[in-house]
């Protein structure tokens, strides 16, 4: 009989990589909201993939950039911290963009004692495939990576390989949660960040990162349909206004997205109320952000 195999696998890289992507994609089923929109991940989020002979828990983490607020220095913080102490590194890189100084940074940043696989993500999306044996030799150049594997996560273009590869690189451990639990976000933060990714598809850019999203209320009323009351947060008041919209369509539109996205992602019917607040520079406020969830006191957790 096989042994049975664990481990913790840390997802890096940089905004709009498709780290996200590729957990949701791996796991089967949406725990990470994701927008085309830079810097949609905010925190770290675990998700767990289990099968009959391993379990591979994985850490999807903020896409690494220069900050530029408190919020960003936490989430610098979180994704670096995410490295160290873990058995494997997925790092995630767009094969359709440029080599640039992002990339050259966050290969600078890697351990040299835990294994880094290299996945090429988006390969789908590059019309000339001889492209990628390029790219993979100027990747070999740069680091000595364990594994360099091509993907495409939304598509799921060669995932399932990836995932039997890895298995093969964990050491024989405990199953460390329940094999049916996918994720340890409590459903009350699950909620709040889809109502964040509804706003993060219908605003321009300069709402998405000005934004905070706070689940004020959760309550089952008679009939099994679920009350929930949630409060998006953001820094000016022109930015509520565009939130809100003309007579109230935009939130009225945001409200709905996310109501029928939290009845696919709970499995209960919602009831679902929205409020928009101002919190001038909340970003920059270490009260707002220990409220929000961005404590850097759990950072290591």
């Amino acid at each position: 009989m096989q042994e049975f195999r664990s481990g913790f696998i840390t997802i890096i890289g940089r905004p709009n990589a498709g780290k996200s992507t590729l957990m949701n994609t791996i796991l089967g089923q949406k725990i990470a909201i994701v927008s085309d929109k830079p810097q949609t991940t905010q925190n770290k989020i675990k998700g767990f993939y289990t099968t009959d002979n391993a379990q591979l828990i994985f850490i999807d983490t903020p896409g690494i950039h220069k900050p530029k607020h408190k919020l960003g220095e936490f989430m610098m913080q979180a994704a670096k911290s995410a490295i160290s102490g873990v058995d494997i590194i997925f790092y995630i890189a767009d094969a359709t963009e440029k080599f640039g100084g992002g990339e050259e940074y966050i290969i600078n940043t890697l351990p040299s004692d835990t294994p880094v696989f290299l996945l090429l993500n988006k390969v789908d999306l590059m019309p000339n495939k001889d492209d990628l044996f390029k790219i993979i030799n100027f990747y070999k150049d740069k680091f000595d990576f364990a594994e360099i594997v091509p993907i495409s996560a939304l598509k799921d273009d060669n995932v399932q390989h990836l995932l039997k590869t890895v298995t093969e690189y964990l050491k024989p451990g405990p199953c460390y949660y329940p094999e049916d639990m996918v994720t340890d976000q409590p459903e009350r933060a699950i909620m709040a960040e889809i109502v964040r990714e509804k706003v993060l598809e219908l605003t321009e850019d300069e709402i998405p990162h000005s934004i905070a999203v706070e689940m004020m209320e959760v309550k089952e009323r008679p009939g099994g349909k679920v009350y929930a009351n949630a409060t998006i947060y953001v820094e000016r008041e022109s930015q509520k206004g565009i939130i809100i919209g003309k007579n109230g369509a935009m939130l009225k539109e945001i409200g709905m997205r996310a109501r029928m996205e939290m009845e696919k992602a709970l499995g209960s019917s919602f009831y679902l109320e929205l409020w928009v607040k101002v919190k001038k520079d909340w970003r920059n406020k270490e009260i707002y952000l220990r409220n929000f969830g961005f404590d850097k006191r759990n950072i290591d957790e």
